[in-house]
């Protein structure tokens, strides 16, 4: 099963996507400028083949949900994301609003 949301963060829309997949679960929520994922991002794919088109992501681990998604410590981001303010360590919901 797929799942597509809106959701608001301190007054500002996000779409959250959920899919069921055999033994685990993607988590993302995203906006028109980047987005957090669970662990199935590759953020050195990202950094190193994927660079020109400076994309910006974080990463979270061991989520389950998408309100883990947003309360987690981002374990990984890519360059972009970094030049952004969001670091490794930026809780999902704080790095969702240095996106806007």
């Amino acid at each position: 099963m797929i799942t597509m949301t809106p959701i608001m963060i301190d007054g500002h829309p996000f779409t959250a996507v959920s899919m069921q997949l055999p033994k685990t679960n993607f988590l993302a929520v995203m906006n028109e400028n980047g987005y957090i994922m669970c662990g199935a991002l590759d953020i050195a794919l990202l950094n190193e083949k994927l660079s020109e088109r400076k994309i910006i992501a974080g990463r979270a681990v061991g989520v389950r949900s998408i309100e883990q998604l947003l309360e987690a410590p981002l374990e990984s981001v890519t360059l972009e994301a970094e030049a952004r303010g969001i670091t490794v360590g930026t809780k999902g919901r704080d790095a969702m609003l240095k996106m806007m």
